[in-house]
């Protein structure tokens, strides 16, 4: 889809989960199961989140590295903060641009920490895996993140919210990068995302009240093509978005986490720039 296309997201738009609650056509009703996978899951992989699948989700396109070579899908530390420097300005979410002067709701911030790891082929990407009985998004894989306070900047709330959810000491990130910013249907609210360096793996401490897990996941495995995922689902409306998935080890990663990643991953490797979010 072209960035025309995502400028378009509509204001009243129902997320999938709410779709899925509510039985809409083109999803299952109450207590019906949802469909499965779109292709196979590459076997040992995929975990048990909840994903609220439409029944016309069709398959979408490869992964934007799949033609690249092995090589360049193991970048180093200092090849993200190339790639990252000269990007210039994050792009606003479809929802900042839509309500022009007036802003939004409070924004969410989350940090993409990585680290350098030698053992693990490169670059890695700190992760976490939400408990199971929170209200909302149960068990699913996300930045460290969350809503800024106010009176904070964004930039100060990803650094709180990662010391307050996995115990990252803020003072040893160092930012690198802001992706493309991004809207949630659920919230009402808009996603600032922030890339950050740090000086090697961090001993976390999971907030047992938030964090299931944390997961330290190598660049070099999400680059794999194998294990990457789209799918093109329809929304009530008419209203087509695709979504991007991570086939993991125990974990599924998809919806606004995998957008990100595709995103970040994708300036890494040349192959996506600003607006190839594919997110509104």
């Amino acid at each position: 889809m072209g960035e025309s296309a995502r400028a378009e997201w509509p204001d009243a738009a129902v997320s999938s989960r709410e779709a899925l609650d509510r039985g809409l056509p083109g999803w299952p009703k109450p207590g019906e199961q949802p469909p499965g996978p779109t292709r196979p899951v590459p076997a040992g992989r995929g975990g048990d989140q909840k994903i609220p699948r439409p029944f016309n989700a069709r398959p979408g396109a490869p992964a934007p590295w799949a033609d690249l070579p092995a090589e360049r899908r193991r970048p180093a530390l200092a090849d993200v903060r190339s790639s990252l420097a000269p990007l210039g300005p994050a792009r606003a979410s479809a929802r900042e641009q839509q309500r022009g002067s007036t802003p939004p709701s409070r924004p969410s911030a989350v940090l993409a920490p990585l680290y350098e790891d030698g053992a693990a082929d490169g670059v890695v990407v700190v992760l976490t895996r939400r408990t199971w009985d929170m209200r909302t998004h149960q068990g699913e894989v996300s930045f460290p993140g969350g809503r800024v306070e106010p009176g904070e900047s964004p930039v100060d709330g990803a650094r709180r919210e990662a010391q307050e959810e996995i115990g990252l000491d803020p003072s040893s990130i160092e930012i690198i990068g802001e992706l493309d910013h991004l809207a949630t249907v659920s919230s009402g609210s808009f996603i600032v995302p922030y890339v950050g360096a740090l000086p090697g793996r961090p001993e976390t401490v999971p907030s047992p009240a938030e964090v299931e897990a944390v997961l330290h996941v190598p660049l070099a495995e999400l680059l794999d093509p194998a294990i990457f995922r789209e799918e093109i689902w329809t929304f009530p409306g008419g209203y087509e978005q695709p979504i991007t998935f991570f086939e993991l080890v125990g974990d599924t990663v998809w919806g606004a986490t995998a957008s990100l990643l595709r995103q970040l991953l994708g300036i890494v490797t040349g192959t996506l720039g600003r607006g190839d979010l594919d997110h509104p």
